[in-house]
């Protein structure tokens, strides 16, 4: 039977590398990490779904969890026959990350989180995500997609980034990412999860990033055993896009040791 996720799996014909999982953020799809499945897919397996409800996956309304991406996550990788592998998330897709690290961490062997954050939502967060989900099914994605554009990359981001980001936002279905955002809004506090993780970490993070700002890197860096902090200048929400070529000097070095380890 074919999983539920539509995903791309780049395979190259020999490599004993620790294969590698992207999961993407909140309104966006697989593609946003297209310079990671360019760079890194010649040397080593390289995964990334459309999560349930983005991109070219099917879109579940009502509320779909961080549990049930996890789950879909979870089932994908049966279903591709991949045993063990680095997983890394942005944003949404961190805490989807920290998720399946909690369900099945025993085949996780490094753990990369970018610009995302441990905590729980708040009385406050979850009116605002469901007011949005609201919003959003009421409106489509445009407006949305307008307004928070120089808060996902910076202001000096490069047009073409601009506009890819841009593209992602606009194109998702607002039933799906209305679903995620109510989802989220329940989400658990992963704060005790990292103190567990007992693989190595990569945390990464925009400098100018206002969501998850430094400070909440710096705050999971110091939570995780064995953990390295990055801060990438230039860059607000989505480093992997705006800054790409540190972004991946510093996720080549940490895959690097984590296949040194395995």
């Amino acid at each position: 039977m074919p999983p539920f996720l539509s995903y791309e799996d780049k395979t190259p014909e020999v490599s004993s590398r620790v294969p590698l999982v992207l999961v993407h953020g909140h309104p966006f799809d697989r593609t946003m990490w297209t310079p990671q499945l360019a760079a890194f897919s010649t040397g080593r397996r390289v995964i990334a779904p459309d999560l349930r409800g983005y991109g070219s996956s099917p879109v579940t309304p009502g509320t779909v969890p961080l549990a049930r991406h996890a789950q879909d996550i979870e089932e994908l990788l049966d279903f591709l026959g991949v045993d063990s592998f680095v997983l890394a998330g942005l944003s949404m897709g961190g805490q989807i990350a920290m998720e399946c690290y909690d369900r099945f961490g025993g085949r996780v062997r490094g753990l990369v989180l970018a610009d995302t954050f441990p905590d729980p939502e708040t009385p406050e967060g979850r009116r605002g995500r469901n007011a949005m989900a609201d919003r959003l099914l009421a409106e489509g994605m445009r407006g949305y997609a307008d307004e928070v554009l120089e808060k996902m990359v910076a202001p000096y981001a490069g047009p073409e980034v601009k506009a890819h980001v841009h593209g992602m936002m606009a194109a998702t279905a607002p039933e799906g990412a209305a679903a995620s955002l109510r989802g989220r809004a329940e989400r658990p506090d992963y704060r005790p999860l990292l103190t567990r993780v007992a693989v190595p970490a990569l945390v990464v993070v925009g400098a100018d990033d206002t969501y998850t700002p430094v400070a909440d890197a710096e705050a999971m860096h110091r939570a995780l055993p064995d953990s390295v902090l990055h801060v990438v200048a230039g860059a607000a929400h989505m480093p992997n896009l705006e800054r790409a070529e540190e972004f991946n000097q510093v996720l080549e070095k940490f895959l690097t040791e984590v296949d040194s380890r395995s």
